[in-house]
């Protein structure tokens, strides 16, 4: 069993950045493949970035690549999502998620539904 918790959302300005961090608690913590979803109003989630349990690899969605880096401390049982040259569409609920995986052979990572395990989501707000 794997708890997730999303901290660090909040309004920033078009250009500017922002840091959160999902904390876990369970054991096992370097075992799960962890990602960052996010939700827009009325649509579906959509994979942001993905991590491996020993963060050795990580996985990009088209829209953030080169902006956004996932990062993870497996001895603090953290992940980040480092959000830099933040625009008006990168507005929404943004999500942790955790499952049992090997990120670079899961064809399936990018899925919401293959995912185990969920935090509660943290708002982010980029103004114009």
């Amino acid at each position: 069993q794997v708890q997730l918790v999303e901290s660090g959302g909040g309004l920033v300005q078009t250009g500017g950045s922002v840091s959160l961090s999902c904390a876990a608690s369970g054991p096992t913590f370097s075992t799960y493949v962890i990602s960052w979803f996010r939700q827009h109003p009325g649509k579906e989630r959509e994979f942001v970035a993905g991590i491996s349990g020993a963060g050795g690899a990580s996985q990009y969605g088209d829209s953030v690549k080169g902006r956004f880096t996932i990062s993870r401390d497996n001895a603090k049982k953290t992940v980040y999502l480092q959000m830099n040259s933040l625009k008006p569409e990168d507005t929404a609920v943004y999500y942790c998620a955790a499952k049992r995986s090997i990120l670079s052979a899961d064809p399936a990572a990018t899925i919401p539904r293959t995912y185990d395990y969920w935090g509660q989501g943290t708002q982010v707000t980029v103004s114009p």
